[in-house]
């Protein structure tokens, strides 16, 4: 029998008869299915593959950013104000993580948190990214990468350095963590000193590592250095000294500013309360405020060489013109002016040797408010300070023709304008450089400063001698000589408003100020010191802030190189001798 005979006979299934047309029905439905495969490949590898070119790039291409290197913030010497160095950030793919309690409760502790928070942090199995800490130590970080827990990483970023701590923070400022300013000159020159970040395209993987460079990469343009015209060892210097002040009066605060008069450089400006800027912890407005620019007071006394150099400039008076001030009581439509005690008859010296406020406002009555108005605004008061720096205000200066008689008595000597510290300083260039009023500067300038006129030559030396007087013997500041070298100035006490008075005479909080110059006959450098609420016995101007004049001047002209150009003996200032406006 053929085997052909025998497969139909032991096999039914065989022995049916299958139609010719189911076969090849069969066979046109897989290469039909072959052929829509093919097309369907096609379609999505030839026809319409952007699509899914970018599906892919969604799920593992990513830009890395390349971060610029902040550029460093250096005083007029090169000495750092500020700088960046490599801090790795650590950050993790949570759904990643494996779970040991023994690793978490190590990383925790490396990360300086409670565990609690870590595995809140972490809780969310979805995430494909959190960041655990910013900007920590190297050496941290190698512990945290030595642990070896799945799906934790680190990436390379910059965190800023201070090493001249609080003594320049109000200068410097500093950075947040995404190494954007936020205060001082890390705001103010915050687009320069950032650069321009690079970028590199790549392809990860599921974890995050990088497998293939695709594009080309943008190399980072680090941020330019940035010299200021601080002097770290002026600023540092004139810090202490604020600080012993502030703590020995019992104040609540105090500030300083060191001006160049020549070029119109900011040598110092400090302020206390300070913080330390690379820890900000708990941080207070009281601390981070640039009091020098953006608080405001009634000057005081500080604004009587002004009334004085006009009334000279328009030829009202002479040095050695005859002032009464009698009894030390000057009463003006109902309104009665004070003398802190008696002076008698006085000349326009002894006016400003003495801080007599009666002795000014009989001066000043004998201009017109518009005159007066238009010398204090050619000095710079009641307008923003041009200097590159956050936070500097205009302080207040009324239109003239609103003054009465008695408003103008009192402007004259201080009191119903408001000026901050650096206003102050920055006026007194009038007197310290031949009339002329100079811009002022944050950045290292070695040129000089082009001034604008506002009084004569003659008047301006006229007020330095006046101003040699109140610092001199018999005059109000008295303990603002210096040893070696001839100052002027004037010495300040205001009241500070309580609500919209004064407060009652038991009540009463004051402002000691004292703005000055030196050497008397070459001015070099504006010293302005202002302590605020001193309330350990003593709170005029001439007590307070005057001794601290004295240390910032002779400091700063000693490391200037400036020849002395006399001997002073410190003076020993009686009480009574100290004068309050």
């Amino acid at each position: 029998m053929s085997s052909r005979s025998i497969n139909y006979t032991t096999s039914p299934l065989l022995a049916s008869r299958t139609p010719v047309w189911r076969s090849k029905f069969i066979v046109a439905a897989i290469a039909l299915g072959f052929a829509g495969l093919a097309g369907r490949a096609t379609y999505i590898q030839v026809i319409a593959n952007a699509f899914f070119q970018k599906q892919g790039e969604v799920r593992f291409a990513r830009t890395l950013e390349l971060p610029a290197n902040r550029g460093r913030i250096l005083d007029r010497n090169g000495l750092i104000l500020a700088s960046s160095v490599p801090a790795p950030s650590i950050w993790a793919i949570p759904e990643d993580i494996e779970r040991d309690p023994a690793q978490l409760t190590e990383l925790a502790r490396l990360l300086e948190m409670p565990l609690a928070e870590l595995e809140k942090r972490l809780e969310d199995e979805d995430k494909t990214f959190v960041w655990l800490k910013r900007q920590v130590d190297d050496t941290v970080a190698q512990e945290i990468m030595a642990l070896g827990i799945k799906g934790v990483y680190q990436r390379k970023e910059y965190r800023r350095q201070y090493p001249e701590g609080e003594a320049a923070a109000h200068v410097v400022g500093f950075t947040n963590v995404e190494d954007i300013g936020q205060e001082g000159v890390e705001l103010a020159f915050n687009k320069q000193l950032a650069g321009h970040n690079g970028s590199r395209r790549v392809i990860k993987d599921r974890l995050g590592r990088v497998v293939e460079d695709v594009g080309e990469q943008i190399s980072p343009v680090d941020g330019p250095d940035l010299q200021l015209s601080i002097d770290s060892k002026v600023q540092f210097f004139a810090y202490q000294k604020l600080h012993d002040a502030v703590q020995q009066f019992k104040a609540k605060a105090g500030s300083v500013v060191v001006l160049d008069v020549v070029t119109g450089e900011v040598l110092a400006l400090a302020n206390y309360p300070s913080y330390v800027p690379a820890k900000r912890r708990n941080l207070t407005g009281e601390q981070l405020r640039n009091r020098a620019l953006t608080d405001t007071f009634e000057p005081g006394s500080v604004m009587k060489p002004f009334t004085i150099g006009l009334a000279l400039e328009t030829g009202r008076v002479t040095p050695q013109t005859i002032i009464d001030t009698g009894p030390g009581k000057f009463t003006i439509t109902g309104a009665t002016i004070s003398d802190s005690h008696p002076n008698g008859v006085l000349t326009v010296e002894g006016v400003i040797q003495k801080s007599s406020n009666i002795g000014t406002a009989k001066i000043a009555l004998r201009m017109q408010p518009r005159e007066m108005w238009e010398l204090f605004s050619s000095a710079g008061f009641g307008q923003k300070p041009q200097i590159s720096f956050p936070g500097a205000v205009s302080g207040r200066l009324r239109p003239y023709k609103t003054w009465r008689p008695i408003e103008q008595a009192t402007m004259s000597y201080g009191y119903g304008l408001s000026a901050s510290l650096f206003q102050m300083a920055r006026s007194y260039t009038v007197f310290s450089n031949e009339g002329k009023i100079i811009p002022v500067t944050m950045l290292k300038n070695s040129e000089p400063a082009i001034g604008v006129r506002v009084l004569s030559q003659t008047t301006a030396g006229q007020v330095r001698k006046m101003l040699q007087l109140a610092a001199g013997p018999g005059g109000t500041g008295q303990k603002a000589q210096t040893i070696g070298y001839s100052v002027g100035g004037k010495s300040g006490t205001a009241y500070k408003q309580i609500g919209k008075g004064y407060g009652s005479a038991g009540n009463r909080k004051y402002r000691g100020w004292f703005v000055g110059m030196a050497p008397i006959e070459q001015p070099r450098i504006i010293v302005g010191v202002m302590i605020d609420e001193p309330s350990a016995g003593q709170y005029y101007g001439g007590a307070v802030a005057a001794p601290v004049f004295s240390e910032v001047v002779q400091q700063t002209l000693r490391m200037m190189g400036v020849s002395p150009d006399m001997a002073v003996k410190p003076q020993i200032v009686s009480k009574a001798e100290e004068e309050s406006f």
